[in-house]
């Protein structure tokens, strides 16, 4: 699986990525293989992701509520006390 990491307000790439792999062995061919490889006019640089833990459960528990927005009170005109 591929994710390529993009510019929220332009939709633009940031040139870069995250990609997961099946298994360990795909993980190690791919980091032996592409590292230092062109794609286009760009070197690949490879780096496992020191991310330890890619669910966090702490967010998944917490209910999604958003914030009450403040209802803005519109000033009575003269004409209607």
């Amino acid at each position: 699986m591929a994710k390529v990491i993009r510019d929220k307000s332009t939709g633009k790439t940031k040139g870069y990525g995250f990609v997961s792999f099946a298994n360990a062995s795909d993980l190690a061919a791919a980091l032996k293989d592409m590292n230092g490889k062109y794609v286009g006019n760009r070197p690949i640089k490879l780096r496992k992701s020191t991310w330890k833990s890619r669910i966090d459960y702490e967010a998944l528990l917490k209910p999604k509520t958003r914030p009450q927005k403040k209802l803005k009170v519109q000033p009575r005109s003269v004409l209607h006390k």
